[in-house]
């Protein structure tokens, strides 16, 4: 039985990215926790993958593949989910993607698609979705931003800067939505992700935060867990980092 302060029985989540990494751990995170979820990302057969362990688990689920960046392919998310479900209580703005590229080397194309799926998309799903949460029962919306977003970072401009606009669209939202919407962002990183393989050796085993390692996926639940339910019932308009403690003169 989930803890009283953590329990999403009755809720429905919504989570972009959600069918890998963090995405995955959150949506099998809110099931335990008694939430019926909605999985979606570009690949259909993954989705449908996390959907089947969350049916498992006595939940409702369904898998809807949707570009998390493109204006059409989220509003036809937002229909669908509502269509099945009814409503939308939680909704996870997950999804994304950080290239490390020089920056005098980044393509006009590779920008708009790191910044349309890091922020374009993410500001057409929760607007619309706060509007109904507004207008219903209200709801809790949470973004995956970044500590790129908070601290220097070098080749990954287009990125923090996506991410670092989420923060401000944390604050705006929240206050827009105010009081039946709560909307905060989860700062997070380094953690051990499907990016991770790409990492040298040392930077999967260690890190230069307080913890001095890379976080495990299933390391979010908690912040995540606490910002959809109503442990966080007074808090809005809020970043918590869940990053090891990343110290400041990383660079």
């Amino acid at each position: 039985m989930a803890d009283p302060m953590f329990d999403l029985t009755g809720k429905v989540a919504l989570i972009t990215g959600g069918s890998r990494g963090l995405g995955r751990e959150m949506a099998l995170a809110f099931a335990d926790a008694g939430a019926d979820v909605i999985i979606s990302s570009r690949n259909i057969d993954a989705c449908e993958a996390v959907a089947s362990e969350i049916g498992d688990k006595g939940r409702r689920a369904l898998a809807i593949a949707a570009h998390a960046g493109r204006w059409d392919e989220v509003d036809r998310l937002i229909d669908a989910a509502y269509a099945a479900f009814g409503r939308i209580d939680v909704l996870v703005a997950n999804a994304g993607m950080s290239p490390a590229v020089s920056s005098h080397e980044i393509s006009e194309k590779l920008f708009d698609s790191v910044v349309s799926l890091n922020f374009k998309g993410p500001f057409r799903l929760a607007s619309a979705v706060a509007h109904r949460m507004a207008q219903g029962d209200g709801g809790s919306i949470i973004f995956t931003s970044s500590t790129a977003a908070l601290e220097p970072s070098p080749k990954v401009v287009p990125y923090a800067g996506a991410k670092a606009a989420l923060l401000a669209l944390t604050s705006s939202l929240a206050h827009e939505y105010a009081p039946r919407v709560r909307v905060n962002a989860i700062a997070a990183g380094p953690f051990l992700t499907d990016i991770s393989k790409a990492w040298a050796d040392v930077d999967r085993e260690t890190a230069r935060n307080a913890l001095g390692r890379p976080g495990r996926p299933e390391e979010i639940v908690g912040t995540a867990l606490y910002l959809a339910s109503a442990a966080s019932s007074f808090v809005t308009a809020t970043t918590i980092r869940c990053d090891g403690g990343t110290c400041r003169s990383q660079y």
